[in-house]
């Protein structure tokens, strides 16, 4: 999904608060040259706090240092799951005029709040001077540029959100195919039920943010990859019966899911299809490495296959880095998305994190069984972007269907009257 530019007052705005690119020389750089600390420095805003997200911070920190030895980075992580407590912070800072350095955001239409309140500079001209542009997909950089062709992030790696991660031993004990790929959701929902004949958790989920995951895996498999997309482009209706059939199928299959699910994170929930307690678990493959670190071994321990319904398809999302207005160490700044860009930086990151490079040149024996298959697959499937991740829509939208469906899941509205705030959600 390309990022949309919603007026060229919008532009004038960046220009106008913004200190562009262009007026620092070779367009690589912003802010005032003579900000306090200039390159001496960088503070990195992430909500890389914990898990393998910190070992890959870790291992991105180590290339950093070795790349740029007279920066000192500052770590201005912020737990809180899929970001939200960093982004609250991260916004009373930047209405504070007190912006970090480079902040942490999903690649895609979440920034596009951040560009319409002119709260970051343009960085295509970094693209061209770290040979990012050659480096990444082609089809990546669309997705990242405006209309007139700014780019307000660079990627640090592509995680794919539409992966079903399975207990072998439970499905086996109940008497069902351990590879668990499902062509369509009818075919899971029957395994789902037997699953709940024999005591254990079906499909276990965690607080509102990975049930909205799991409402876009939903979305994806029954309306298919170019109708899930017209959803955020306006040319699939909200109100459509397609839809009311995808909401129909969502509402089941959360009928299968743990009782205690709203007081936990996605950690907790992918604990329990370790641990034996539930079978299956629909999550991001950053999650990967909680099996991982445990020595779970893929196709012995784990399986990790495509959503139900949704094999051929990425589901994309990317955490990036960008250069706020006023970011009070510019230089500082690009020394670390030169990093982020780098070869050896995406490589390091990735190979920790359990996600993928978006460079089109790392090689894919440095990464894991489960990520070669990543790579392939985003190389190959189609792709489209990412609800719950921040790719496919701004965070007021976001905001807005994360609200709708706690309501829905937590009994205080029926799937018409969910429908109808879904819909009301995408129009904005």
């Amino acid at each position: 999904m390309r990022i949309n530019k919603k007026s060229a007052g919008v532009a004038a705005s960046v220009a106008v608060l913004g200190m562009t690119l262009a007026a620092c020389g070779g367009g690589s750089g912003s802010g005032d040259a003579d900000a306090e600390g200039g390159a001496d420095q960088v503070e990195v805003f992430t909500w890389w706090a914990a898990g393998s997200e910190k070992a890959g911070l870790d291992a991105l920190v180590g290339v950093f240092q070795e790349q740029h030895p007279d920066t000192e980075f500052v770590n201005g992580a912020v737990a809180g799951g899929a970001g939200s407590a960093a982004k609250d912070l991260l916004q009373t800072r930047l209405q504070a005029q007190d912006p970090p350095d480079t902040f942490q955001a999903h690649a895609g239409a979440e920034l596009q709040d951040y560009i319409d309140a002119a709260q970051i500079e343009d960085v295509s001209g970094l693209y061209d001077e770290f040979g990012l542009t050659d480096a990444f997909p082609a089809d990546l950089v669309e997705r990242l540029s405006t209309e007139d062709g700014a780019i307000y992030s660079i990627p640090s790696n592509i995680h794919r959100a539409n992966v079903m991660w399975a207990n072998p031993a439970v499905l086996e004990d109940a008497g069902l195919d351990t590879s668990a790929e499902y062509e369509d959701l009818d075919a899971f929902i029957a395994d789902l039920e037997e699953l709940d004949e024999a005591d254990v958790t079906p499909l276990s989920v965690a607080t509102t943010w990975t049930q909205v995951h799991l409402l876009e895996t939903v979305l994806l498999a029954d309306l298919g990859p170019e109708a899930y997309s017209g959803l955020w482009d306006g040319s699939t209706d909200w109100e459509s019966d397609e839809v009311t059939g995808a909401l129909e199928d969502f509402e089941t299959i959360m009928s299968f899911t743990n009782a205690d699910r709203d007081g936990l994170d996605w950690p907790e929930a992918t604990q329990q299809v370790i641990d034996g307690q539930a079978a299956f678990n629909i999550m991001g493959d950053w999650a990967v490495a909680a099996f991982e670190e445990q020595d779970k071994e893929l196709g012995t321990d784990f399986v990790a296959v495509p959503s139900p319904g949704t094999a051929g398809t990425f589901d994309f999302l990317a955490d990036s880095f960008t250069l706020p207005v006023g970011a009070p160490h510019p230089e500082g700044t690009e020394a670390w998305l030169e990093t982020i860009g780098s070869l050896e930086g995406q490589t390091a990151f990735n190979a920790a994190k359990g996600s993928i490079p978006a460079r089109t040149d790392a090689d894919p024996a440095e990464f894991s069984e489960y990520q070669q298959t990543a790579i392939e697959s985003f190389a190959n499937d189609t792709i489209v972007s990412s609800l719950a991740h921040g790719a496919a829509t701004p965070v007021a939208t976001l905001n807005a269907i994360s609200d709708a469906t706690s309501k829905f899941t937590t009994g205080a509205s029926d799937l018409d009257a969910y429908q109808s705030e879904l819909a009301a959600a995408a129009q904005g």
